[in-house]
């Protein structure tokens, strides 16, 4: 079993950062791939980005070139960082780490990231 807990969201103001981190216990060393997904209000859940073997990222096209994921396996924590953030990046954020079978089975119960203009 994984368990995930985010931390470091808040209240920033338009054009400001943020670095959001997922810590992960449990066990951890065998995860493929682990992601940043986000919800606003009234919306549906979207992918914001993943990392895959440490290494391979892919991001939302409304994010690329502002946020930046990270994985430190030594520390066994997922990073999110976050710049020239806008008011549309007002959600919930939430960590996911894939399972045996390849789906995002593991969720952290989330951290609020609102945006001020």
């Amino acid at each position: 079993q994984v368990q995930l807990v985010e931390s470091g969201g808040g209240l920033v103001q338009a054009g400001g950062s943020l670095r959001l981190s997922c810590a992960a216990s449990g066990i951890i060393f065998s995860i493929n791939r682990m992601g940043w997904y986000r919800q606003a209000p009234g919306k549906e859940r979207e992918l914001v980005a993943s990392i895959r073997r440490g290494i391979f990222t892919s991001y939302a096209a409304s994010v690329k070139g502002r946020f930046t994921i990270s994985r430190d396996n030594a520390k066994n924590t997922l990073y999110l960082q976050m710049n020239s953030l806008k008011p549309e990046d007002t959600a919930m954020y939430y960590c996911a780490a894939e399972g045996p079978r390849g789906d995002m089975d593991y969720w952290g119960k989330g951290t609020l990231v609102t945006v001020s203009s």
